[in-house]
C-alpha cells in the first residue's frame, strides 16, 4: 500500500503572531520536525497550502480559506493522480508526530482523538470530499468525520498543539530544547 504524508499549512496563524511552520524549535522549523514524525510512516511527503523548500506543495482546493479540509482535500486529489492508496495527514503545528495505525482497515477513515489533523484517510474519499466541500458551508473537521463516518483513534501518549508562542516555549522548555 502506497502511502502519502501531507503536511497541512495553509492556516493563517493570527493567535501564533507569525508563521507557524517556520517558528524555530531546538535550531530548525516546526513543519521539518512534523515532516521528520511523518518519514517513516509514508512513501512521500507534500506540504499542502504553502510553498516549501525540499517537498512538493499543493494548493488547498477547490479554493484557500476552507480550513484544513482545504488542504486533505488537495492531499486527495494529489495521492490520486499520483498513485498513493493512502494519506496520512498531520498539521503543522502538534507535536509530537503520532504512529498512525497502519493495522486497521485501510478503507476506513481513521483520526486521532482531539487531534483531527492527525489521520489516515483513503485516496477514494477525494470525490466525497469535493461534493462536501461543494454543497455546504460547514467546513469543519469534526462535521467532516461524522460524516464520513471516520474512526477515532486513542492516542497513550499526549501531543501538543503549538498554536501560540507559549505554547510553543512551554513545549520547548518540556524538551530542554531552545526556541
Amino acid at each position: 500500500m502506497k502511502r502519502l504524508g501531507a503536511i497541512i499549512a495553509g492556516g493563517k496563524a493570527s493567535r501564533f503572531g507569525e508563521d507557524k511552520a517556520a517558528a524555530m524549535l531546538d535550531g530548525r522549523p516546526l513543519i521539518e520536525h512534523v515532516a521528520e514524525g511523518l518519514r517513516s510512516q509514508v512513501d512521500q511527503i507534500i506540504i499542502c497550502g504553502r510553498e516549501w523548500p525540499g517537498f512538493d506543495s499543493v494548493a488547498d482546493r477547490p479554493t484557500i480559506d476552507l480550513g484544513p479540509l482545504g488542504g486533505i482535500n488537495a492531499a486527495l486529489h494529489y495521492a490520486q493522480q499520483n498513485g498513493f492508496e493512502l494519506i496520512v495527514t498531520a498539521g503543522c503545528d502538534v507535536l509530537p508526530v503520532p504512529e498512525m495505525p497502519m493495522s486497521l482497515d485501510y478503507d476506513k477513515a481513521v483520526f486521532v482523538e482531539n487531534h483531527f489533523l492527525f489521520g489516515r484517510w483513503p485516496a477514494s474519499l477525494a470525490g466525497s470530499l469535493d461534493l462536501h466541500l461543494n454543497r455546504q458551508s460547514n467546513y469543519s473537521m469534526r462535521h467532516w468525520i461524522t460524516t464520513i463516518g471516520a474512526q477515532p483513534f486513542h492516542l497513550a501518549t499526549e501531543v501538543c498543539n503549538l498554536n501560540t508562542q507559549t505554547d510553543l516555549a512551554n513545549y520547548a522548555a518540556s524538551l530542554k530544547a531552545p526556541v
